[in-house]
């Protein structure tokens, strides 16, 4: 069951801020060259939410039909801190600890001198793993399995020793997801569905497209070195690849119940998948647990576990008028999320407009969202 829908007003609202925010979105899909094929914003606060406007097209090509209303977006990176949600639960229970070395859970991880890296690293971008394999483009030109790429992973060279510097890293997702599978002795993608996905009623989400109708997935602006492949985010490869750094569906009233039981401290409803002190610690700068970063970056590039921190002056700023409790996630398909424990509410924007070009248009919708809390 989705979270009950409201009026503005009644959560506190202010109802003309939105619309506006909506009539900017509106704007800027509309017309044949629209900078957005689609997009959608959705808004909750105190355990309700204004309902969804669904606006644009449902894909980037000349002709295409009308965005869904039960569309489903690709949330790209979106997606890494529910894979380090999945996580949390083994830590929860025993099976993993932060403090592990990496080689604990996946011995091979050890290849060139990375035996040092600890499970806290892959967590909040400090593990020195470059952002993708070196070959990544040709794997998949080949269609490979997610196995062959965190085969490459645990080999690849690090940039720099683990907790000395901060550099964005998809597979230290990766390398999370292969411990959950060892640990667990299920596929990521099986483990969500059971433990997060299924316990939430989140019925209209995935990691990967299998099982959920083709004809609902939103698709997406792609980069030029994925047009006119069999590969690019639009293909049944990799809609199906199920990445879980950047492959999981979702749609935005679905994602809502994770916004709302990271608000209700790892509850909802009658479901508990964390406890209170793990989502604040999940939710609160852990760069400070790692003493020999730099401060500029500790204090500069704050990181939660697998959540960004609000920090308004960073090139990737989730909004400028959110308090400093605020967390959340960009993905690269032009997607967004932010939670704000103090004004007890959070936003999706989940637009197809890749997000290279459009980061600044998601900051604009964000702040004018955000300005709407009353």
């Amino acid at each position: 069951m989705n979270l009950p829908v409201t009026r503005p007003e009644e959560i506190g609202l202010d109802r003309e801020r939105l619309q506006a925010a909506s009539d900017l979105l509106r704007k800027w899909t509309s017309g044949a060259d629209a900078p957005l094929p689609g997009g959608c914003i959705l808004v909750g606060r105190r355990g309700k939410i204004v309902a969804p406007q669904f606006l644009g097209r449902q894909g980037p090509e000349a002709g295409a039909e009308a965005i869904r209303a039960d569309g489903m977006f690709l949330l790209a990176s979106i997606t890494k801190p529910v894979t380090y949600l999945a996580a949390m639960i083994l830590v929860e229970r025993g099976l993993l600890n932060l403090s592990d070395k990496v080689t604990r859970h996946l011995p091979d991880f050890a290849a060139q001198h990375k035996e040092d890296t600890r499970v806290i690293h892959l967590f909040t971008h400090t593990s020195g793993l470059p952002d993708m394999v070196p070959n990544n483009e040709e794997l998949r030109r080949q269609h490979a399995p997610l196995k062959r790429f965190t085969e490459l992973g645990m080999a690849v060279e690090p940039l720099f020793a683990p907790g000395t510097g901060l550099s964005y890293q998809s597979l230290g997702t990766l390398m999370v997801a292969e411990i959950v599978q060892r640990v667990s002795g299920m596929t990521i993608r099986d483990f969500l569905r059971k433990e997060v996905f299924d316990p939430l009623e989140m019925h209209s989400s995935a990691l990967g497209s299998r099982g959920l109708a083709r004809e609902r997935l939103v698709r997406v602006e792609v980069p030029d070195w994925q047009t006119g492949t069999d590969f690019g985010w639009n293909s049944a490869y990799w809609q199906e690849f199920g990445a879980p750094w950047g492959g999981m569906f979702s749609a935005p009233e679905d994602f809502a119940r994770i916004c709302q039981l990271l608000l209700n401290g790892g509850q909802l409803n009658d479901v508990r998948l964390l406890s209170p002190g793990t989502v604040q610690t999940m939710t609160t700068n852990r760069l400070v647990d790692l003493p020999e970063l730099p401060e500029g970056t500790v204090r500069g590039k704050p990181w939660g576990l697998g959540w960004k921190m609000v920090h308004r002056a960073s090139g990737d700023s989730l909004g400028d008028l959110l308090s400093p409790r605020a967390f959340g996630h960009y993905g690269a398909t032009g997607t967004l999320c932010w939670i704000d424990p103090e004004r007890e509410g959070f936003c999706l924007i989940f637009t197809t407009g890749m997000l290279s070009k459009n980061s600044w248009r998601l900051v604009s919708l964000s702040n004018m969202v955000a300005s709407a809390f009353r």
